[in-house]
């Protein structure tokens, strides 16, 4: 499975990513399309899903910018691209540990122009 790929659409962004071999990134890829609507909280953005995993046993809270992951306790997909409000430094931060799950391939930045209310969609490449 390594190196599925899929494309993230927000708004008026499309962005490659890449996913890893975890259990959480073949359960989200076995659930494309995944549609839903963007909150942000500081530099992510984050919207719920119908799927519901437990943390693995690598969740963390200190992610790298352009992470992808899952949220168990929001059921939530997460894209991480700068400080968020639980960040002590400039370190990316969830609000409790996530799954990661992959990782996008570009410019993680472009996320900055996402809206809360954006439109979401997770699709394969």
């Amino acid at each position: 499975m390594s190196g599925n790929r899929i494309k993230i659409q927000a708004g008026d962004i499309s962005i490659s990513c890449v996913l890893n071999e975890t259990e959480t990134a073949k359960t989200v890829f076995s659930h494309l399309p995944i549609e839903g609507t963007a909150n942000t909280w500081g530099d992510e953005i984050y919207f719920s899903t119908d799927i519901s995993l437990d943390n693995d046993e690598d969740s963390r809270d200190v992610v790298d910018s352009g992470s992808l992951a899952y949220w168990p306790p929001g059921n939530a997909i997460c894209i991480f691209f700068g400080r968020t409000p639980a960040s002590i430094e400039n370190e990316p931060r969830a609000a409790s540990p996530v799954n990661i799950f992959g990782r996008v391939d570009g410019d993680e930045h472009i996320f900055r122009s996402v809206k809360s209310g954006s439109p979401m969609r997770l699709e394969m490449e």
